[in-house]
């Protein structure tokens, strides 16, 4: 489990494929930048743009993680070397500042516009239809990596758009400490909906079996 807060900006500093031909997935060599890495062991999980690794290599401020195809075909910003957000596992010692968080990523969204408002940031995202029963005002959303509070939602499934489009405000301490910074219209992000909405619809949906 994680909490969404980035711990540390880190760096993909290589893709290499792993053996299986057109179907294997990459090993990942990455820099842990300020993520301290001495309490980190072959098997740990760490959030790499929210989506949950594990490691296998590490050396000095360096660790190493395999990615699936799978994955790769499924998240964005694993495939090829640049920023990326960082997060230890949680343990039970320490606060849950953002929220619960399992580092699945649940579908990708686009960047629909990226602008400065005051002295804040407004980021807005068109998301696939199908998550936008999970997403409400006030709530929370993962985007690559970050723990999110939605301020509006709205479905767009007229003239051809089929797009749940949300927007979120950051704050200049979030742009400052994550990878946010570099979004531009048209990029792609990793999201991940709230834990608890996954309970809610299931809940709903078995009682009306």
């Amino acid at each position: 489990m994680f909490t969404g807060i980035v711990a540390a900006v880190g760096s993909i500093q290589s893709v290499k494929p792993l053996e299986g031909g057109s179907f294997a997935g990459v090993r990942l060599q990455i820099e842990a930048g300020g993520l301290g890495l001495d309490d980190v062991a072959l098997g740990d999980s760490i959030a790499i743009n929210g989506a949950c690794m594990t490691v296998v290599e590490k050396s000095g401020n360096a660790f190493a993680v395999d990615v699936s195809r799978e994955s790769l075909n499924r998240t964005a910003g694993l495939d090829q070397p640049g920023e990326v957000n960082l997060e230890k596992a949680l343990t039970l010692a320490e606060r849950l500042g953002g929220h619960l968080v399992s580092g699945h990523v649940d579908g990708l969204g686009t960047v629909h516009s990226f602008e400065p408002i005051g002295e804040s940031f407004k980021l807005v995202i068109d998301a696939p239809l199908e998550l936008g029963k999970y997403l409400a005002y006030k709530g929370s959303i993962v985007v690559n990596g970050v723990s999110l509070t939605v301020n509006s939602v709205e479905d767009l499934i007229a003239a051809g758009a089929k797009v749940c489009r949300f927007s979120i405000n950051l704050i200049p301490h979030t742009i400052a400490v994550t990878t946010l910074k570099h979004l531009h219209a048209g990029a792609r992000v990793n999201l991940e909906i709230d834990l608890i909405a996954r309970y809610v619809e299931r809940m709903l949906t078995a009682a009306k079996a």
